[in-house]
């Protein structure tokens, strides 16, 4: 469900696009250091974005660093690292850990199971050592599950569900920021589950899988509702960013939000372009 926060590279500057590069690698480099292959296989762009944006807003200190890896064997690559890197991290290595126990839950799916047992025991770490957080993925996850449950096509509540979960990984600090970070992770969480399940939607209608946006397709004005409903979830997100005092990196922020976001979308909309002429 993953992967739709990222950067608008030609819309991105050098220098900005080399920055963020060196904060995905940093974060890739703490999932190694802290939690082996297995951490790196749940590096995410969207958590990538929390560092920068979180790192911005509390202008935490950065150490950069020069490290080689197995993608990058010959030449060493800038690293960006800082305590809200760690912070990702964990957040990661919790964040998988919770799908691969519902997904064990509700399809039996071994290869989950097996994953989830390896990590087990780094990620009850991790619930002791941030217990908000995993009680709101938890809580989150169960309503979603209920949703599907229920063959809901409510996608405000559903869609809600992921909302919920990406607030608390939002907010890193109980402070003055939380409403605002929390607001900001709601709508952006439900815009990538929106999403995912409009990206998603003809295979699941194909292979007779849930999707709450099976009721909605059905309309005339489909296409226009959903992206109405898309620019309305990153319209609230967006509002939310700009009322906070993020200076440094803004302008790599401002290009994933405004642009970056909508990558996938596009490539949907240039697909059926073509579909539609042949």
């Amino acid at each position: 469900m993953f992967g739709y926060v990222t950067i608008c590279e030609p819309e991105l500057k050098v220098k900005d696009l080399k920055k963020y590069k060196a904060y995905y690698c940093g974060l890739c480099r703490e999932l190694k250091e802290k939690y082996g292959f297995l951490g790196q296989m749940t590096l995410t762009y969207d958590m990538t974005f929390e560092v920068i944006l979180l790192s911005s807003l509390y202008e935490s200190a950065a150490e950069a660093e020069m490290h080689r890896c197995k993608v990058h064997p010959v030449k060493k690559q800038l690293m960006i690292r800082n305590d809200i890197t760690s912070y990702a991290a964990d957040m990661n290595v919790l964040l998988a850990y919770y799908q691969m126990e519902d997904d064990w839950k509700d399809e039996r799916k071994a290869g989950s199971f097996a994953m989830k047992s390896l990590i087990r025991g780094k990620a009850g770490k991790i619930i002791d050592r941030y217990p908000r957080q995993s009680r709101g993925i938890v809580r989150a996850l169960e309503e979603l599950s209920a949703c599907e449950a229920q063959q809901s096509m409510d996608i405000d509540r559903t869609a809600g569900c992921f909302g919920k979960l990406m607030e608390e990984l939002f907010v890193y600090r109980e402070d003055m920021w939380e409403q605002n970070l929390r607001r900001m992770g709601f709508f952006l969480g439900k815009y990538i589950y929106i999403m995912d399940a409009y990206e998603d939607l003809p295979e699941d209608m194909e292979k007779g899988r849930y999707n709450p946006l099976q009721e909605l397709y059905g309309k005339k004005d489909y296409e226009e509702r959903m992206q109405q409903i898309l620019c309305m979830m990153i319209a609230e997100s967006t509002a939310e960013f700009e009322r906070l005092p993020c200076l440094v990196d803004v302008d790599i922020l401002r290009n994933i939000l405004y642009d970056g976001v909508w990558n996938r979308y596009n490539k949907i909309q240039m697909k059926k372009s073509e579909e539609q002429r042949q």
